[in-house]
């Protein structure tokens, strides 16, 4: 299943970079789906980790939730940097994960870092080291709103 559901997705991201719907590359780019799925079958390298399907729904309410945090986030530190007086108050902070995989940690510590004023400058195991150039975006981030809403995503929610 997951590899059908992998050739799926590639014919379609083939598609849609191509642009163009000849009967020569639509047939090119069938054939490199093929190819590289079969190739990823005898490697065995398809599993929940590499291809998570079990997300696929889930993206349709995290990834706009993801981008209005960015929006919000881009337009604070905009009001931030032209303010004359410049009021940054830098933050180093450590905030927990609860995340149950590699890949929800790193998915967590990823959108930190996508939102404009914070970054994740480390990681220990379930713990994140964050800067922040505000102490409010470090304030947010010990709230725990965004480790909810990325453990929601990571099952599959």
């Amino acid at each position: 299943m997951r590899q059908l559901s992998l050739g799926v997705m590639l014919f379609a991201f083939w598609l849609i970079l191509s642009g163009h719907y000849t009967p020569m590359l639509v047939g090119i780019g069938l054939a490199a789906t093929v190819l590289c799925v079969f190739v990823t079958y005898r490697m065995n390298s398809v599993d929940e980790e590499t291809h998570p399907n079990h997300l696929f729904l889930s993206t349709f309410t995290y990834y706009p939730w993801l981008i209005w945090e960015i929006t919000k986030s881009a337009w604070a530190v905009s009001k931030v940097i032209v303010n004359p007086k410049l009021p940054i108050s830098p933050t180093m902070t450590v905030v927990g994960a609860s995340q149950s995989t590699p890949n929800g940690i790193a998915t967590y510590a990823n959108s930190i870092t996508l939102t404009p004023g914070t970054i994740t400058v480390g990681v220990r195991g379930n713990e994140l080291t964050v800067h922040a150039l505000v102490s409010e975006g470090a304030d947010d981030l010990e709230e725990g709103v965004m480790d909810a809403r990325v453990s929601r995503f990571e099952r599959g929610v």
